[in-house]
């Protein structure tokens, strides 16, 4: 108990530099936050050419795949706002042998180079995804219930866990290669499937989208619990599934960390 509030505290912190750093130059910070704003709108137009042409796709309506985009374009704003910025600030740090200032520190080394640098811009996606929802049920003519709104809570925070700790792996490479960069922008352009529904999916990449990139989870179950469609077994095996990401991932953070070498050694 002592240590979550320690450690509650350090988010904290870290959190307000972050945000006092962004407001350090306001006119980048509006000039970003609108660009964040205008990107997503541009991830609605392939829904809007291909519902152009056919009423439903697999059996979700244009009303129902936008909650599918909803959750993608909050994620991405999870992923770029919150994860993306310290991990890739973590690379640098394996690359100039300067990750010492972080392992000498009192706390959790992966605590700690995962929480180093916020965006705040990166918001205006999590309120653009939450404006999508309310549009998506407008249109819908009805609301989501009450346990259909908890599903999905709990589903997003288990596809937080899913996306950090898929993105812990990644980043671990960067303890036996020189660059990972490439894996960071493939990770990002398959990340980018998940603004579709999984069952347009077929085959090998349905299988691969479900159980070793878990994207279905991520965007298709929280849309299909906000609906009332998604079985409560599915719930459950998402909590399940993330928390062995998360195990899986911790243990590569583990041994990956006993490879590094700093710039003095």
């Amino acid at each position: 108990m002592v240590n979550a509030k320690r450690y509650l505290r350090l988010l904290g912190v870290q959190l307000k530099a972050s945000g006092l750093l962004a407001l350090q130059y306001r006119a980048d910070f509006l000039a970003e936050g609108l660009t964040s704003l205008a990107w997503t709108f541009t991830a609605l137009a392939p829904l809007f050419v291909v519902f152009g042409a056919r009423p439903t796709i697999e059996g979700w309506t244009f009303q129902e795949s936008l909650l599918v985009v909803g959750w993608f374009t909050l994620l991405q704003g999870v992923l770029e706002g919150a994860i993306s910025p310290s991990l890739t600030g973590m690379v640098e740090h394996i690359r100039k042998g300067t990750l010492d200032f972080v392992l000498l520190k009192p706390a959790d080394a992966q605590f700690l180079v995962s929480t180093q640098r916020f965006l705040p811009w990166r918001a205006v996606n999590v309120l653009s995804g939450v404006a999508l929802f309310v549009y998506a049920f407008m249109s819908l003519g009805r609301w989501p219930s009450v346990p259909g709104i908890l599903a999905s809570l709990v589903l997003l925070g288990t596809s937080m866990l899913i996306l950090y700790s898929l993105w812990i792996l990644v980043v671990s490479a960067a303890f036996f290669v020189v660059k990972v960069d490439n894996l960071t922008y493939l990770f990002t352009s398959i990340f980018d499937a998940a603004r579709w529904p999984s069952s347009v999916f077929r085959g090998t990449l349905s299988w691969v989208f479900t159980f070793i990139i878990p994207l279905a989870l991520m965007t298709t179950f929280p849309a299909l619990a906000l609906l009332g469609r998604l079985p409560w077994t599915w719930l459950v095996g998402a909590v399940v599934g993330a928390v062995a990401f998360a195990s899986i991932a911790r243990r590569v953070w583990l041994l990956s960390i006993r490879h590094y070498t700093s710039a003095s050694s």
